[in-house]
């Protein structure tokens, strides 16, 4: 039997209760069509934008995407690279962000997210905007037998 993994395993330490400060951080962004919060177009999305990486010859450092959930029906999706990637819409993410890795599954991603909002405002933050960024999708997350997803909140 062939092994698919395709997400590489994820260190969280680096990225567990630690604050960020971007400077004009580059990332592609592209949208994922939504039902109640549940992707149903995120691999097509990623595939493009993998695509239009390659021909760019850009990577993603730490292999990093973030979902902005603006509604139950549309994630922006932010997917970090090394240099400006043609065809696609390339966006600068400046500001300071804490970020708490949780792992688990996926339906925990509401607990998650409550805890989050407590930790945030307890370390005496104000959340502007969250981010999630699901390390592994389904398939290498049962495979590795982990799934972390690191929540960021742009603090000011």
């Amino acid at each position: 039997m062939v092994n698919d993994i395709c997400c590489p395993l994820f260190n969280p330490d680096p990225w567990d209760d630690r604050i960020f400060e971007w400077n004009d951080r580059r990332f592609i962004r592209d949208k994922v069509m939504t039902l109640f919060y549940m992707p149903l177009n995120f691999g097509n999305v990623m595939r493009r934008l993998d695509a239009l990486m390659g021909s760019a010859g850009a990577t993603a450092p730490d292999n990093m995407n973030l979902s902005d959930h603006v509604s139950k029906w549309k994630t922006d999706l932010y997917v970090a690279v090394d240099n400006e990637v043609p065809g696609a819409e390339n966006v600068g993410i400046s500001g300071k962000f804490y970020s708490k890795v949780y792992e688990g599954p996926f339906k925990d991603a509401g607990r998650w997210m409550e805890d989050f909002n407590t930790v945030v405002k307890d370390k005496g933050f104000n959340a502007k905007k969250v981010y999630s960024w699901y390390t592994t999708c389904p398939k290498c997350a049962k495979e590795h037998g982990k799934n972390h997803v690191v929540l960021f909140a742009e603090i000011g």
